[in-house]
C-alpha cells in the first residue's frame, strides 16, 4: 500500500475487501519450505518480499497477502502440540475486517478480537514491544533455541543513543554496525 498508494496500510482491509486474491500466486507463496518445517522455526522479514503480487492490481494484491497472512496461521496449526480452541487476533490486523473474515474462513476454532477478554488489539503489540525492550536493557534473551532454532538464547535489537546511528550490514543479515555521527 505504501509503495503504490503512498498509505502506510490497508485501512479496515478496505482494499483487499475490493479485490480477489490470486490462487497461483497464493500456492507459490505457501510453497514456501517455512510452512513445512517442523518447529522450532522463524522468518526473516525479508523473506517474502512484495515480488509475488506486482503484477496484481492494488486490490488483488492487496487480497492475495491477506489470504496469504490468513493461511500462512493455518498452515502452522497443524505443527502445535495441540488443536487452538480459540484464536485471539490483536494489533492492525484485528481492524482488518478481509482478514478477521479470511482467518475465520480458514481456522478450525473460532476467531475473536482480543476486546473480548477485556485486552486492548491495538495496545498489545506496543506492550510485546515494551516487553522486549526491557528484556534488551537487562540483556536478556528475547529468542530461544525451542522457539526459533537459534544455537543458544539471544538477546535482540539495539539500544538507540543520541549521536550514534545504526545501519544494517549489506549482507542483509540481522548484524548492525554502529556509527558515530559527525
Amino acid at each position: 500500500m505504501l509503495k503504490r498508494r503512498g498509505l502506510p496500510f490497508d485501512r479496515d482491509g478496505a482494499a483487499a475487501s475490493r479485490g480477489k486474491a490470486d490462487s497461483a500466486v497464493l500456492s507459490a507463496l505457501l510453497a514456501h519450505p517455512f510452512f513445512r518445517a517442523p518447529p522450532p522455526k522463524s522468518l526473516d522479514r525479508n523473506d517474502f518480499l512484495g515480488n509475488a503480487v506486482e503484477s496484481l492490481a492494488t486490490e488483488d494484491a492487496a487480497a492475495t497477502l491477506t489470504a496469504f497472512t490468513a493461511a500462512s496461521v493455518a498452515c502452522v496449526l497443524p505443527l502445535l502440540p495441540s488443536r487452538p480452541s480459540l484464536a485471539i487476533v490483536c494489533g492492525g490486523g484485528a481492524r482488518n475486517k478481509a482478514l478477521m473474515r479470511e482467518l475465520a474462513d480458514r481456522l478450525p476454532c473460532p476467531v475473536v478480537l482480543a476486546e473480548t477478554f477485556g485486552w486492548s488489539s491495538d495496545a498489545m503489540e506496543a506492550h510485546a514491544f515494551a516487553y522486549l525492550a526491557a528484556r534488551r536493557e537487562k540483556n536478556l534473551p528475547i529468542t530461544f533455541p525451542m522457539t526459533t532454532g537459534v544455537d543458544k538464547p539471544l538477546e535482540g535489537g539495539v539500544i538507540a543513543e543520541p549521536g550514534v546511528a545504526w545501519e544494517c550490514c549489506p549482507c542483509r543479515t540481522s548484524l548492525y554496525v554502529r556509527r558515530r555521527f559527525r
